[in-house]
């Protein structure tokens, strides 16, 4: 055992294990899981193991009504996807947007916003990704940028650090984009890294985790099936079609690496969530099963870094 291991062995990794709802109910596909009642998720999610959901349309809207329902199951509000469109307006206009979800959140305890750009995203239309949209120019990312920074700041001002979600079919999708923004944008701006669509993307997740740990704020942990991947590039299929048909997957079902990706986050002494978000057809992939073996994968992990026996334990 080297002295850089003698030295992590035993300590805590600050990290509580959280899921998005979305394993039970789709909230751009209302077809997957959507009579699936609220309750259903959060009573299976409690039980597996989870400390915490990511909110989804279901939820209540009013921080009291959202405390009860959470409190019911002894769990936290995490976060909550906020669909900005900062591309296409300003930050004045986001942030007299943002307001009632920005109160649901902070009054809730969160720590942290998803924030997804929608802007001319086609991530829930019939077209295919190669379709997204894109800055095309310096002037349009440096705008962009500082728009992002403003709301950011204004969104750290009440206690919750914007999180930013690359996602497929947005602007900001590819390691590349990624780069850009995180150069450009000032450091009240956290990013949300997701290892499902960082990896679709075509990045190495633990290249880009790595480049990019000071700013990780959040972590959704989502795998992936290769040869999925590869058909929905190869067909010209649109997000959803991609979903419908698998592309992504709970952790340790897919091709990922968490260990490697888990390690880094404790290493650099990330302190936050793990959320396992995977779209899949509940009809196909069950939704406790899945969601168990999604929390299972990950809390090994948890417990054999903390350890010093992850390469055992993997």
């Amino acid at each position: 055992m080297n002295k850089r291991k003698e030295e992590i062995v035993g300590t805590p990794f600050n990290v509580k294990i959280g899921i998005n709802p979305i394993s039970w109910m789709n909230d751009d596909l209302p077809s997957l899981g959507g009579e699936t009642p609220l309750e259903v998720a959060l009573s299976e999610g409690a039980q597996i193991g989870y400390r915490g959901f990511e909110l989804g349309n279901k939820f209540p809207k009013e921080p009291e009504a959202l405390r009860a329902v959470l409190g019911k199951y002894q769990l936290e509000c995490v976060s909550g996807w906020y669909s900005g469109r900062l591309a296409s307006r300003s930050a004045e206009e986001e942030i007299d947007a943002v307001g009632p979800h920005l109160r649901l959140l902070a009054a809730n305890g969160s720590k942290v916003m998803v924030y997804g750009e929608v802007a001319d995203a086609i991530q829930g239309a019939p077209v295919p990704l190669y379709q997204r949209p894109r800055f095309t120019s310096e002037a349009a990312w440096q705008a962009y940028a500082d728009k992002l920074t403003t709301f950011a700041r204004y969104t750290l001002s009440h206690g919750v650090r914007l999180s930013y979600h690359h996602h497929m079919g947005a602007y900001v999708e590819t390691p590349a984009d990624v780069d850009k923004l995180m150069a450009l944008t000032g450091p009240e701006v956290g990013l949300l890294f997701d290892s499902g669509h960082i990896t679709f993307a075509g990045g190495d997740p633990l290249a880009v985790l790595q480049k990019h740990i000071a700013r990780i704020s959040h972590v959704h942990c989502k795998d992936v099936r290769p040869s999925v991947v590869k058909l929905a590039r190869n067909r010209d299929w649109s997000f959803l079609q991609a979903v419908i048909n698998g592309a992504f997957t709970v952790p340790g079902d897919g091709a990922i690496n968490f260990g490697a990706l888990l390690q880094v986050l404790y290493h650099h002494g990330y302190a936050g969530w793990l959320v396992v978000e995977a779209e899949q057809d509940p009809a196909v992939a069950p939704s406790y099963r899945y969601a168990d073996m999604g929390y299972r994968h990950l809390a090994a992990l948890v417990s054999a870094i903390e350890n010093g026996t992850l390469q055992e334990a993997a």
